[in-house]
Parts: structure tokens; sequence; C-alpha cells
């Protein structure tokens, strides 16, 4: 029987690779409903591609124009999401959404025993503590990204007890081999131009300062059960390896694939099998070279704050997550320098004074105090701080 899956995130870019996968396989999956915020143009064609009747949209003003635009059922916000994340109609629900606004229907899908494949690591990191303790079975929440989802199929389940240390690869980013000046100088454009995969402007912004790996530092820790000690990245410009365990008997699993977002979605999307045919873009073996490299701190600081926050927990990561938001927008808005991101980001952290949250809401509420305190001093960075267009 085909699997009959819910897209949230439809548009973006790790769900065009879900719908990929499905367009190479329509005898195995069935798009029974896609959510998107408000690319109402996108969402239509999508949906009479695959024959899909359900559309959610988290822009209610879209959603209105959109169901004057079709027959299909239209529903909105975050009440549609939960609605159709908890129809028993739908078998596997895909969480490829940026932010928090899915979390709720991510929480109803685990509750209702649906398979869920994730690649929203807000989720994670700022509402992991009421998420996790949903997850009815290893198999039932499967990490999309690529370093989550090769550290996913390296660990067997009888062998988590043995973990030593995981590590998590980044390709560095387009500003890899950039001097502190150069770094100074960087623009927008520069950061949106990632050596390696096609994202979207935030996420390659995160890439290109390491805050991106850094987040995922903390997803790990939470998704995998570890500490911050046990968690960490290491740079190979090579995109071929995507995560590594050493378990404690001194033998290490990899996970390698080509840098195609559309293989750990083979992953999720088949498991427990595997998929009859690959992607038609495996690499030869024949002469390739890896190499590894700690990340530079000291040109990079996002990725020592995230450490930092990984260490500390409690209210940390959520606002990290808030502040990292406000600085990348300041900085693709042309209002901060690439160089002030990990300033205002580490002068947020500094600057909180309240407690760990013992509640969602109090978890959501922290996180955007991260936006607000970032917001105001990010106006003041704005006054001393060069930007770049």
């Amino acid at each position: 029987m085909k699997k009959r899956l819910f897209i949230i995130g439809c548009t973006g870019s790790v769900g065009s690779s879900v719908l990929s996968v499905c367009r190479m396989f329509p005898d195995r999956f069935e798009i029974a409903a896609l959510a998107a915020n408000s690319s109402a143009e996108r969402i239509l064609f999508l949906a009479e591609e695959f024959a899909c009747n359900t559309i959610v949209l988290a822009d209610a003003q879209t959603a209105a124009r959109v169901k004057s635009l079709t027959e299909k059922t239209v529903l909105s916000g975050e009440r549609g999401l939960i609605e159709t994340a908890s129809d028993p109609a739908i078998d596997h629900v895909v969480v490829a959404s940026s932010g928090t606004g899915a979390v709720g229907a991510l929480m109803a899908a685990l509750k209702s025993g649906k398979e869920v494949s994730l690649a929203n690591k807000e989720s994670i990191v700022v509402a992991g503590p009421w998420v996790l303790p949903l997850v009815q079975d290893r198999d039932q929440l499967r990490p999309l990204d690529s370093e989550h989802n090769a550290i996913w199929q390296c660990l067997p389940e009888k062998a988590s007890g043995f973990v030593e240390r995981i590590l998590l690869t980044a390709s560095g980013g387009p500003f890899l081999k950039f001097t502190r000046e150069e770094l100074e100088r960087a623009t927008p454009s520069m950061a949106v131009a990632h050596p390696v995969w096609s994202m979207g402007a935030k996420i390659s912004v995160d890439s290109a300062t390491l805050m991106n790996k850094g987040i995922e530092i903390l997803e790990a820790m939470y998704l995998f059960g570890l500490s911050a000690e046990q968690v960490d990245a290491v740079v190979t410009p090579n995109p071929f390896i995507h995560g590594i365990v050493r378990f404690s008997d001194g033998s290490f699993h990899l996970c390698a694939s080509a840098p195609d977002m559309g293989i750990p979605a083979l992953v999720a999307l088949f498991h427990p099998l595997r998929s009859p045919r690959d992607r038609g873009n495996t690499p030869l073996l024949d002469g390739m070279a890896i190499t590894f490299q700690a990340p530079d701190e000291d040109r990079f600081p996002c990725i020592r704050l995230a450490r930092e926050v990984a260490r500390k927990e409690g209210a940390y990561p959520a606002l990290l997550v808030g502040a990292d938001e406000i600085a990348v927008d300041r900085f693709l808005s042309g209002r901060l320098a690439f160089s002030s991101i990990p300033v205002l980001i580490e002068s947020v952290l500094e600057e909180y004074s309240g407690g760990a949250p013992k509640t969602l809401e109090e978890a959501l509420a922290i996180l955007e105090e991260g936006r607000r305190i970032a917001a105001g001093i990010s106006l003041q960075l704005e006054k001393i701080s060069p930007s770049r267009r």
C-alpha cells in the first residue's frame, strides 16, 4: 500500500527534496496533504501535480485567497496544521518548515503514533523537552537533516550506550578560507552563495557563520540523548561524509553519500527498508580525498557560543535561536556587518537574567525574549558598526 504523506514546508528546499523522492516512487508514496507559509501559487501547482486534496497555509489571508481559487480543502494556521497532522488518513508527517509554528503539529503527529521525518531544528532546540517524551519508539522520529540522518543511520539501537562521541561534519561554508579582514567585508550576496548546498537565505548565512553547525550540535544532544561533551563538529570541505560516530571500543561508523537532501529523505521514508534505487548521483571513490580540521572559533565565534549554550542549557538554547534570527535578518537587510552577528548574539546571552523554562509556553516566550533583546542591541550596533549590502 502507498504511504500517505503530509509535508509541512513543501515549498522549501527540504520539502522540495522530499517531493522529488515522491516523484521517483509514485507507486510507494501518496501526497495526502501539503502545507506552506504563504506560497499560494506554488502550493496550488504542487497540489495539482500530486492530486493532493488538502492544503494548509500558515497565513490566514493567503488561505482565504487560495480557497477562492480551488475546490480542494484549504485550512489555515496552527489549528489547520494540528488537525491535518492528527488525521487518521495520514501515515507519515514530514516537518520541513522553519521556526516553531509547526511544533503543535509535530507533537500531534507523535501523539497519534504517526511516523515523522523532521528537518526543523527549532522544534528540538527550543521545544525538545516537551516534544521528545512523545516519541514512542526509535523509528518513529526520523531526522531529515543530512548530518543527523547520518548519525541516526550509524547508531544501532543496542549500541547507543557505547557512544563515545559523535561528529557532525561541516563544509565550512563560503568563507572557510577568508581572513578576519576579508570577513569584515563580507556581504549578504557572498554569504548566501554556499559552495555545496542550495538553501534559503537564513540557513545559508548560518552556514557561513557556522552557527548552523552550532545549533545542530544542540539538536544532536537532544535527539540522541548525549551530553555537550559527546557532540562536536568537524570541517571537511569535501561534502561526502555527513556524520561520524566513535564508539567506546575505538571503532568509527561513518555515513557518506552525495550532498543531496533527497538521500536522507529516501532513508527516512523507506525505513526500515532501503530504496531500491539511488538518485543517479552516487560519487566514485577513485581519487577521492577526505580531510578533516577543527572549526576555527576565532574567525567563526558563533560555534563557540553554541557550544557554551550546549553546556549551560536551561533558557539559553531558546535565547540563542531567537537572537540568531534577528542577527541574520539585520545582516541580510544590510543593517549589520557580518562580523557583528556573533557580537549581537553574545550580548543577548550575557544580558538575559531569567530562569529556565518549565513549560513549552515559557520556552517559546524565552525565544521571543531573545528576539526582543537582540532587536534592541542591534539598534546600538548599527550605529557603530559599518554594514555591508
